[in-house]
């Protein structure tokens, strides 16, 4: 068997004028994760990322402490779910229907629970038959690219090859819905818990593919208790 590593990037800059470059916080997780890898022996036969700037420096950091340099294979079927779109183009239409919706449009998200809220009513509204929305990538385009993403990388994977993929909440949370053979409407339950630069692992053959582990964060909670601060974040 093969396995993959899907890796959520580290903590972005929710709030700044570039959401899409690592916080502090988020280039220290990423490093941890580097040392984490090097020091459990974990050496990846291959490594890919989508190509938000977030993903690629998460990969990079990552990567520092890998006994050999591994060219990062980009690939943006692997990139986040586009919430701004959603945002743009799909919460008006809500907020017209959910006088709550509309009151979290009108405070604006500037605390990340409320964009959260958010984040949760565009994403069931877009995997839902109901959205027929203009302007809008649909939710079986994106999650075919992902599925196909993934069977690519299998086929050139294979034998017994351990692989990285450095991407984000909702493109791991697919993945594993794929895998456990659930479909859009079960796939927010995954997306929301997912926690930064956190580990979630594939086992895979030549015809089947099994979740083995699930936004896991252990070593940041060992790091945390070492250096005497809570490094773990969601957003």
């Amino acid at each position: 068997m093969s396995v993959v590593f899907l890796i959520r990037h580290g903590q972005a800059s929710f709030g700044s004028d570039n959401y899409d470059k690592l916080s502090a916080l988020g280039c220290q997780q990423a490093s941890i994760l580097g040392d984490y890898f090097a020091k459990a022996g974990i050496h990846f036969d291959a490594a890919y990322a989508g190509d938000l700037q977030r993903q690629q420096q998460t990969a990079a950091l990552a990567l520092a402490s890998q006994p050999h340099t591994r060219e990062v294979i980009t690939d943006a079927r692997f990139n986040e779910i586009d919430t701004d779109q959603h945002m743009q183009h799909l919460l008006p239409v809500l907020a017209a229907r959910d006088e709550r919706i509309a009151a979290l449009l009108a405070k604006g998200a500037k605390q990340s629970r409320d964009f959260q809220k958010m984040i949760e009513a565009t994403f069931n509204y877009w995997v839902s038959d109901a959205c027929k929305q203009a302007g809008v990538r649909s939710w079986q385009d994106y999650s075919s690219g992902v599925a196909a993403a993934f069977s690519e990388l299998k086929q050139l994977n294979s034998g017994g090859k351990t692989v990285a993929v450095f991407s984000s909440g909702g493109t791991i949370a697919t993945l594993v819905a794929q895998v456990l053979g659930l479909g859009g409407a079960h796939t927010y339950r995954f997306y929301e818990p997912m926690i930064n630069c956190s580990i979630t692992q594939i086992l895979y053959g030549s015809d089947k593919a099994s979740l083995s582990v699930f936004n896991d964060v252990s070593y940041l909670h060992v790091a945390s208790h070492a250096h005497g601060e809570n490094l773990l974040s969601y957003r």
